[in-house]
C-alpha cells in the first residue's frame, strides 16, 4: 500500500511529515530518514484496529480487502 505524505522542513530544525488522507496523522524527525521512519510507525498505529472500534453488523457478510 502507498500513502501520499508531505515532508516539510520545520522552523525549529528537522522535518514534519503530514498524511492528508489520515487526519491528524503527523510526525517529526531530526532528519528526513528519521521523519519518514516515524511516520511509517504513526501510520501503522493509526490504521491498527482497536477493540472498541470493531463494528459487527447483523446479517451482513464480512469481507476483507487488500489495499
Amino acid at each position: 500500500m502507498e500513502i501520499k505524505c508531505y515532508l516539510e522542513p520545520s522552523e525549529d530544525g528537522g522535518y514534519t511529515v503530514l498524511v492528508p488522507s489520515l487526519p491528524g496523522c503527523i510526525s517529526e524527525g531530526d532528519t528526513k530518514e528519521e521523519a519518514l521512519k516515524n511516520i511509517r510507525e504513526a501510520i501503522k498505529l493509526y490504521l491498527e484496529p482497536v477493540e472498541d472500534d470493531i463494528l459487527t453488523v447483523a446479517h451482513a457478510e464480512e469481507v476483507a480487502l487488500a489495499i
